[in-house]
């Protein structure tokens, strides 16, 4: 509702849990609904394999269409709300982290949402966000609602959060966890503003950057699926090897099946396969109780042989083939709803402050506080209205800032590049110096507006 700014059919959004669908939310030309049952027929939609999850999934599931600028380039799914205690015990009728699994596989960027006063990972939360295991780089949290909360306890909540999904998502990296309030209402807690805008900006960034990377992603995709393929193949040829022409077929089905851990390590020690190409082996070993494994096919070389080639060369060459499509093509990016909001106009993040204060004004930024530099300018007996860069540095080394940083901010400052600071020059420095100290960046090269005015060429004017 944030990111479309506007209400989708089928939306409820409340306190309580609301949702108890998931709601394909896609582009349309009018608005409108379309049920699960007809949405896994339909052959111009993604949806098809779908069906294989029965009625009780599909009698929640549903299509939500609407002419909105932001789904020409994006379609989010929305899923139910995650139940906790007693109700995560009554089925939903379907194999709800199956599912969520089957999305996991096909989608750019999986969205765990956290709610800044309700932190509790729930059984089922836990169950779903290990479903997601494999995807871990497609990963993003937010954690919502935190206007709520006042700056030390969201430094609690947001200590509280990384040490729940430590327990849960078993990476030694860190997840980027995106910190703000994501609806359009005023701030409950204005303390945490700026961090609240920057967060949305690298969120809407990150979402912004999706189409131009989905053919990059698709590939990706394609050479994990591709080593999933060729692992799959050796380990039912393998099966198909070791069965029996005869007798006692059954009783070696089982005895395969439990050796199944041991008949990994050696097809990793003749193949030189990595541990992590291998599926799950609980999984594997539910899934081989139903197969007849005399029916499995044996190993064809050839096929292994022609995967490896496309591993190793063609996909090279599509990769740079993506690269110059990419290069000779606009920027594709998302428009419309909240992300048109985010980027011009002064609202964008960081305008008017730091470097960008006093773009919009006639009159230079730094003459503000030039009296109190000059003061301090004076104090450094310049010599003909300059001092030189021993008696600047004693003055600006007392910030504490890094010789890198000072040393940029001397680059900037000294307009004419004589080695010496003139009083304007010296109230530059000074000012770039409290933009530092503020914590904001530096410019690259110095902004129009904060050259000073002795140092700004004279427009010339037509004749």
């Amino acid at each position: 509702r944030y990111l479309l700014e506007q209400d989708f059919p089928g939306m409820r959004i409340g306190p309580e849990p609301t949702t108890d669908s998931f709601i394909a939310v896609m582009y349309g030309d009018s608005e409108g609904n379309i049920p699960g049952n007809a949405l896994v027929v339909d052959p111009k939609k993604p949806f098809r394999k779908l069906s294989r999850f029965g009625n009780a999934f599909l009698n929640r599931f549903m299509c939500s269409q609407l002419p909105n600028q932001v789904l020409k380039s994006i379609s989010i799914i929305d899923s139910p709300g995650i139940l906790s205690g007693e109700k995560q015990r009554i089925s939903r009728g379907y194999d709800f982290c199956q599912v969520l699994q089957w999305f996991a596989e096909r989608v750019d960027r999986i969205i765990l949402l956290f709610d800044a006063h309700k932190l509790d990972i729930s059984d089922e939360f836990s169950e779903a966000i290990k479903s997601f295991r494999g995807q871990d780089d497609k990963i993003r949290v937010v954690l919502n609602k935190a206007d709520q909360v006042d700056t030390q306890q969201l430094m609690r909540v947001y200590g509280a959060l990384m040490w729940s999904l430590g327990k849960v998502i078993n990476t030694p990296e860190v997840l980027r966890v995106y910190i703000g309030s994501f609806w359009a209402h005023p701030l409950r807690n204005t303390e945490n503003r700026r961090l609240f805008e920057a967060e949305a900006q690298d969120l809407f960034q990150d979402i912004q950057s999706l189409p131009q990377k989905a053919a990059v992603r698709k590939l990706n995709d394609l050479i994990k699926r591709a080593r999933l393929a060729k692992v799959h193949a050796y380990i039912i040829s393998y099966l198909k090897k070791e069965m029996p022409s005869v007798f006692g077929k059954e009783n070696k089905k089982k005895e395969l099946i439990n050796k199944l851990p041991e008949i990994y390590i050696e097809l990793q020690r003749e193949y030189h396969i990595s541990a992590g190409d291998f599926p799950e082996v609980k999984k594997m070993q539910e899934l081989l109780e139903n197969c007849d494994f005399t029916k499995f096919h044996s190993l064809k070389p050839k096929l292994i042989e022609a995967v490896d080639n496309m591993l190793a060369n063609k996909i090279a060459s599509l990769m740079s083939l993506i690269r110059q499509e990419e290069s000779n093509m606009p920027t594709e990016m998302v428009h419309g709803g909240a992300f048109d909001g985010t980027m011009a106009g002064p609202f964008g993040q960081g305008y008017g402050e730091g470097a960008k204060e006093g773009a919009d004004e006639e009159e230079w930024v730094v003459a503000k506080d030039k009296p109190a530099y000059d003061e301090i300018f004076y104090t450094l007996s310049p010599i003909n209205g300059k001092i030189s860069g021993i008696s600047a540095k004693k003055e600006m080394v007392t910030s504490k800032l890094p010789n890198s940083v000072l040393g940029k901010i001397w680059k900037l400052a000294d307009c004419d590049g004589d080695g010496m600071l003139d009083d304007e020059e010296f109230a530059l420095a000074k000012h770039l110096i409290k933009i530092k100290l503020d914590g904001y960046e530096l410019p690259g090269t110095l902004p129009p507006h904060l050259v000073p005015p002795s140092h700004r060429k004279p427009l010339q004017t037509a004749e």
